[in-house]
């Protein structure tokens, strides 16, 4: 016969080896940009959101505020990163989102999404794993709002 003890003790026994199991994923692999340490990226890093795509945040090889990941794994995780050289004038898919302006570059394992107009930029990369796709660029419109419109905009 099972007890509440008993079922108390499984469920607690249970959650720490999902906890082991969780801690012994790798964290992803992501460095600061070259202009992380700037105070446009540390108001921004100070908006990163919550959840992405209903994932909480992952952890990632640096100690720094202005990279962060969401998702369960390494491989499908959503990676956001401020610091970066905005690009300049592009004939790669440009858009708005929630008032940020956005470009995007196609890549072999995924999408890059750079704010257009902000500077330093933001980068959000979404791998082809994750469940993540463009509209999970409204969860990024705070952080991204953080930095100043400049003139460039996308239309």
């Amino acid at each position: 016969m099972t007890t509440l003890r008993s079922f108390s003790l499984f469920v607690a026994g249970s959650s720490a080896v999902w906890a082991l199991a969780a801690c012994s994923l790798p964290p992803v692999e992501a460095k600061p940009a070259d202009r992380a340490d700037t105070p446009q990226c540390k108001a921004a890093s100070s908006a990163w959101p919550a959840k992405v795509a209903g994932f909480e945040p992952y952890p990632v090889t640096t100690p720094s505020d202005a990279v962060r990941a969401w998702g369960e794994r390494p491989e499908s995780s959503v990676i956001a990163r401020c610091g970066l050289t905005p690009p300049g004038p592009t004939t790669e898919t440009c858009f708005e989102a929630n008032g940020v302006d956005w470009v995007q570059s196609d890549l072999s394992d995924g999408r890059r999404y750079t704010t257009y107009g902000r500077e330093p930029a933001i980068e959000v990369l979404v791998p082809k794993e994750s469940k993540a796709d463009a509209s999970t660029l409204a969860a990024f419109a705070p952080a991204a709002k953080k930095i100043a419109q400049g003139e460039r905009r996308c239309s």
